[in-house]
C-alpha cells in the first residue's frame, strides 16, 4: 500500500482507553493520516459513564458513531485484544465503510461468542470486572509504571454479551492478524488459522501483548501496510 492519506479507526482493548494507542496515533498523524482511537464507554476518562446497562452493543455503537459523525469512510478498522470483538461487531453494522481490517493480538469471535468464552474460569458476575492481576502481557517495567495507573475496571456487560456474527469481517477484502511473540499468550495459536488463508496476512512482532505501547514504530508501519 502506498503511503497516501489513510483513515484509521481503532477499538482498544479491555480495561484501557484510547490513551493506550497514543504513541501510534502520534506517528500516524505525523505521516498525514487520520487516526482515531475513542475511549469506549465506562472506561478511563469515561469511567463516570459506567453502569450495568453498558454492554458490547454500547462499545460497538461508540466506534460506529465515531465513523458516522466524523464522516469516516474507506476505513482501516483496527481491533486490539477485546477490541477485536468490538471491531467484528462494527463490520457487521457498517461493512460499506471498511476497506481493510487489522486484528492486533485480538479475539475474532464466532457467532454467539462473548469475551467470557475465551476465559471460562473467569468471574464476570459483578457489574464491573476488576483490572486483572498478574504478569499480563509482559510489558516493559517503565511502561507498566506509566500504564497501570490508567487502567480501570471494565463494565461486565461488555464481556458477557454474545455477538451475532454473519461473517461480514471475512468479506472485507484485506485482512491482517498481528501477533506478539514475546509472551506466551493465546494469539499465536489463533493466528495459525489465518496463515495462508485467502485475503489474510499474518505478521509477528517480538514484544508483549500491548504492541501499541511496546513497539509503536513497527506497529505503525504494519498498519499502513495493512491498509
Amino acid at each position: 500500500m502506498s503511503d497516501s492519506k489513510l483513515t484509521f479507526l481503532i477499538a482498544h482493548g479491555a480495561w484501557t482507553g484510547g490513551w493506550s494507542w497514543e504513541r501510534v496515533l502520534t506517528r500516524l498523524h505525523a505521516r498525514g493520516h487520520r487516526a482515531y482511537a475513542p475511549t469506549l464507554t465506562g472506561l478511563c476518562e469515561r469511567k463516570h459513564l459506567a453502569s450495568p446497562s453498558v454492554n458490547l452493543d454500547t462499545h460497538i455503537d461508540d466506534i460506529v458513531n465515531e465513523a458516522v459523525y466524523k464522516d469516516l469512510t474507506d476505513i482501516v478498522l483496527v481491533g486490539h485484544s477485546y477490541g477485536g470483538i468490538v471491531a467484528t461487531g462494527v463490520v457487521e453494522r457498517m461493512p460499506e465503510r471498511i476497506r481493510s481490517i487489522v486484528y492486533v493480538e485480538a479475539f475474532i469471535p464466532e457467532d454467539g461468542m462473548s469475551f467470557t468464552d475465551y476465559d471460562p474460569e473467569g468471574d464476570y458476575s459483578a457489574p464491573m470486572t476488576p483490572v486483572p492481576k498478574g504478569p499480563g502481557g509482559h510489558m516493559r517495567e517503565e511502561d507498566e509504571l506509566w500504564a497501570a495507573p490508567k487502567a480501570t475496571p471494565q463494565p461486565s456487560g461488555t464481556l458477557r454479551q454474545k455477538l451475532k456474527v454473519t461473517g461480514a469481517y471475512q468479506r472485507v477484502p484485506k485482512k491482517t492478524f498481528i501477533v506478539a511473540t514475546g509472551w506466551d499468550g493465546p494469539f499465536g495459536q489463533m493466528s495459525e488459522k489465518y496463515r495462508g488463508a485467502s485475503g489474510w496476512a499474518v505478521h509477528e512482532l517480538a514484544c508483549g501483548h500491548d504492541i501499541p505501547i511496546d513497539m509503536p514504530d513497527e506497529l505503525t508501519a504494519l498498519l499502513i501496510e495493512a491498509a
